[in-house]
């Protein structure tokens, strides 16, 4: 890779939604369309078309998706597995400009597997909403957290999760555990892992972190969307949701602050490499 700060950073954002209609990548652009100065993106359709990036990029992001993140079709899963141990594996080296990922919900959950952290799992009942999230003392002090209140708000939509973290392999990999589900002391229920640094230079939550309000609210206050939202969960859950997103201190903190410090974090680590 040529020494030239002049060019903009190179982001390749990995599509896991296979052709699916989400708001997610949808959100994710519009976030890189803050940093067009800096940053110029190329997006790959894993599922569908079993693109992947090679290692040119500075930065990478992998979204989240629909279904089972323990299964795949054996050919962009497998594909998508290597591309991760080879951004692993470059930066575990003495190779210059390390690679800088982000994973998102689906590809949090196929990555925490494959790196075998915990135990990801079916849930009883779906996660859907806004909800708050826990720091450990990890998440307090990681630059991608800052600026956030502890709880944070998050836009959670999952009906599998990490859970049973395996410490010992945790600490081999020099991997931290940033944040926790909701504190629920009306259930006995372990709270998933929501957050987790895999090492100082790839990242990843469970929950989405590129939602934004104004996005949510129109793409839910549509009549066909808010009928799936009820369907699937509630006319209570519904509304809590569509008022919640009304609330300044909510998802709007966490979509301007996790992504973009992500972002921010990595490029003064590159523009101190290439210095």
């Amino acid at each position: 890779m040529v020494n030239d700060l002049k060019r903009p950073f190179r982001l390749a954002l990995l599509n896991m939604y296979e052709g699916i209609s989400n708001q997610g990548i949808r959100a994710i652009k519009e976030i890189l369309g803050d940093f067009a100065n800096e940053i110029e993106y190329q997006e790959f359709d894993v599922r569908g078309k079993c693109e992947l990036p090679d290692l040119s990029f500075d930065l990478y992001i992998s979204s989240g998706g629909p279904g089972n993140p323990l299964e795949g079709d054996g050919k962009w899963d497998v594909a998508w597995y290597n591309w991760v141990d080879s951004v692993w594996k470059h930066n575990a080296s003495e190779a210059p400009h390390k690679k800088h990922v982000f994973f998102i919900c689906h590809s949090f959950q196929m990555v925490c597997n494959h790196f075998g952290l915990g135990d990801v799992n079916l849930r009883s009942v779906p996660s859907f909403g806004i909800y708050p999230c826990h720091k450990t003392k990890a998440g307090a002090d990681d630059p991608m957290l800052a600026g956030l209140d502890d709880p944070y708000y998050i836009v959670d939509s999952r009906d599998w999760q990490l859970v049973q973290p395996k410490l010992s392999v945790f600490k081999k990999r020099g991997a931290s555990i940033l944040s926790l589900e909701k504190i629920r002391t009306h259930v006995q229920m372990e709270r998933a892992i929501m957050a987790v640094r895999f090492s100082p230079y790839m990242v990843g939550t469970q929950y989405h972190p590129e939602a934004d309000p104004k996005g949510m609210y129109v793409h839910f206050e549509k009549e066909e969307n808010r009928e799936v939202v009820i369907k699937n969960h509630s006319v209570r859950k519904y509304n809590a949701m569509m008022k919640s997103l009304e609330h300044p201190e909510h998802i709007a903190r966490t979509h301007h602050m996790v992504i973009p410090s992500f972002l921010r974090t990595a490029m003064k680590h590159m523009r101190m490499e290439y210095a």
